[in-house]
This record gives C-alpha cells, sequence and structure tokens, in this order.
C-alpha cells in the first residue's frame, strides 16, 4: 500500500485452450478493459492486438487483480448442438515502466520488420511499417502493427517489451528473497483459473475470493466496479 501508485499499465491478453472461442474471448476481455477504463476518463491507447495501454490515477491499484487466467463457459455462435464450449485466455498487468528508470540495451535487441496484416486497409499493407523486436539474451518477442508508422510501432512494441522485461526482473528478485509468486501468464490451461464467465447460468465467479456475480452482460460491457471493490476491501 506505501508503494507509489502506478499510472499506466499495459494489459496482455492472450488466448489459450479453446482455438477461435478463446481468441474471440480475448476481444470481449479487451473490450470491456477497454469500456470499463472510458468510463473511469483514463487514456486507452492499442499498442497490438489484444495489447492495451491504460493511463490515469491509481490504474495499477485498480487492475492488478485482473491477472491470471480466465475461463469463459457459453455456447459458441457456430455450434449448431447447443453444446457449451469451454475455452481460457491469460491476462497480464504489467506497470508501464520508464525508459530512465529501465534501460535496455540496443546491442541486446533484434528488429525486424514486415507488412501489417492488421486492420487499415491498403494503406497499412503497402510498406513494412509492423515491427518485431527480439529481447536477445530472453528470447522475448513482442510486436506491434497497430499503427501507420513504423516508428511509431516501434516504440508501442519497446513500451510492451520494457514492461515485460521489467516484470520479469522483479519475479526473479521476489523468487531469490524466496517469495515466490505465479506468473501471472501461466500455460493457459483450463485448470489454472482465476476467474469463470459462465454464460447459460449468467454468472462470473472468483475463484481466489469465492465470490459470485451476476449480470455477466453488464460487467462485460466495462462495469467492473463490483468486483473491483470486492478486491479492495480485501486488500
Amino acid at each position: 500500500r506505501n508503494k507509489p501508485m502506478t499510472n499506466s499499465v499495459i494489459i496482455e491478453l492472450r488466448a489459450g485452450a479453446g482455438g477461435d472461442e478463446a481468441a474471440l474471448f480475448a476481444a470481449d476481455l479487451c473490450r470491456m478493459y477497454t469500456k470499463f477504463a472510458e468510463k473511469q476518463e483514463w487514456k486507452v491507447k492499442i499498442l497490438d492486438n489484444n495489447v492495451l495501454q491504460i493511463s490515469g490515477t491509481n490504474v495499477y491499484e485498480y487492475l492488478k487483480q485482473e491477472g491470471g487466467v480466465h475461463r469463459v463457459q457459453r455456447i459458441p455462435k457456430t455450434e449448431k448442438s447447443g453444446r457449451i464450449h469451454t475455452s481460457t485466455i491469460s491476462v497480464a498487468i504489467l506497470p508501464q515502466v520508464e525508459q530512465k528508470k529501465f534501460e535496455i540495451k540496443p546491442s541486446d535487441l533484434r528488429i525486424d520488420t514486415f507488412r501489417s496484416s492488421g486492420p487499415g486497409g491498403q494503406y497499412v499493407n503497402k510498406t513494412e511499417s509492423a515491427v518485431r523486436i527480439t529481447h536477445l539474451p530472453t528470447g522475448l518477442a513482442v510486436s506491434s502493427q497497430n499503427e501507420r508508422s513504423q516508428l511509431s510501432n516501434k516504440e508501442n512494441a519497446m513500451s510492451i517489451l520494457r514492461a515485460r522485461l521489467y516484470a520479469l526482473k522483479t519475479e526473479q528478485e521476489a523468487q531469490k528473497l524466496g517469495q515466490v509468486r505465479n506468473a501471472q501468464i501461466g500455460t493457459a490451461d483450463r485448470s489454472e483459473k482465476i476467474r469463470t464467465y459462465n454464460f447459460p447460468q449468467d454468472r462470473i465467479t472468483d475463484h481466489r475470493i469465492k465470490k459470485d456475480w451476476h449480470n455477466l452482460e453488464d460487467i462485460l460491457d466495462g462495469n467492473l466496479w463490483p468486483i473491483i471493490k470486492k478486491f479492495q476491501k480485501i486488500a
């Protein structure tokens, strides 16, 4: 609680088990966090596909409990027999780190450019504006293709990489001190879940605090306060 409040976070959402349905749910949660941020009048920037940068007062304090594996149970629109599918996505909440606080050696980076496959139509695809940066010592690779200019995409990719490397460093230091904490992004296996979104029963369950909420569609529409308030009380 005494730590300085972080005013900018990077949220990464990755589809896990469940194929196309997991990818669709990742997009749904991306929209949920975007709408929640907009309701708080926080600034939202899309860094890449399902990667957001959110800036505002106490952002990290309010969103840190969102990190982990989220499970969804619902009947996909393409499912003819009405069978409920279970899919998972993993969410990482990374405090954004300023360049001067965490330097990365340019010699440790490999930067590749490629043609964007994202939205933006013909303009985006004419030039190699998309950027992939690989951090050679760790093998971490990030990409950004949302902006029209290569320079902007490079800046976005560096922001994601810096946040990821800082989180990795913090985790390693914590483990050295004997504080073993689970990485937010695990294997995204169905069993490693922090929260389940059960559409047929209109229920969200947070397994860490054994608490249920209804009005699932309302929460997915960005009304996250009931969940956040419950975590704030516990903290």
